[in-house]
């Protein structure tokens, strides 16, 4: 048997449903660290820890981006977007405390099974080697472009760009351990979801 918990990767690229799969997971048992979320809690109003505990680094590398609700995403955009050089500063501060609750996430949770990782970029960034198992959240490219063009403040040119930096897709797919189709109405959807954490409990016996 592998020593447990196992880790396992959620992704998907945008508006592909990870959210709702993520939540899918959740309500079945399965506990998740979201990276996303957990990025907010570090940059949002400065509270008990681990809340806005990223705040005084981001302001002392870009000043003016924060103020008492903690950072202003608008204005930091304006630094790191288009400019490599400051997302690796903006990154070096965020990903060591990231790292750090992650580690304390799954040391709450050793005696957990399976514990989920929810990871946007886990293919842009090479996360997949640092999990045992990869799950990801697909549909077709058109019910894709319908869903994220419905979202607000969302255009056919911001679309395209972010897709351009994100890996397509179909390599997505190739790479993963298990597919999720989020095409498929809800409560296929939920049985997907409920027969791969059977297959992966069944792979720990």
């Amino acid at each position: 048997m592998k020593d447990k918990p196992l880790i396992v990767a959620l992704t998907g690229s945008i508006a592909m449903g990870k959210s709702t799969a993520a939540a899918m997971f959740q309500d079945i048992g399965i506990a998740i660290f979201d990276a996303d979320a957990t990025v907010h809690i570090l940059q949002g109003p400065k509270s008990n820890y681990p809340k806005g505990a990223a705040v005084d680094a981001i302001e002392s590398l870009f000043p003016r981006t924060c103020d008492t609700n903690g950072v202003n995403r608008k204005k930091l955009s304006q630094h790191v977007l288009g400019n490599p050089e400051n997302l690796k500063k903006l990154e070096s501060i965020l990903h060591p405390m990231v790292a750090k609750l992650r580690s304390d996430f799954v040391a709450m949770h050793k005696d957990d099974d399976i514990l989920l990782f929810d990871i946007p970029l886990l293919f842009e960034k090479g996360g997949e080697k640092n999990v045992d198992k990869v799950v990801v959240v697909s549909a077709p490219v058109e019910v894709q472009r319908e869903r994220a063009l419905a979202r607000p403040n969302m255009t056919e040119e911001k679309l395209n760009h972010i897709l351009s930096i994100q890996t397509p897709d179909a390599i997505k797919r190739e790479k993963a351990d298990y597919i999720i189709d989020s095409a498929k109405p809800l409560d296929d959807m939920r049985l997907q979801i409920e027969n791969i954490v059977k297959n992966l409990r069944q792979s720990l016996a």
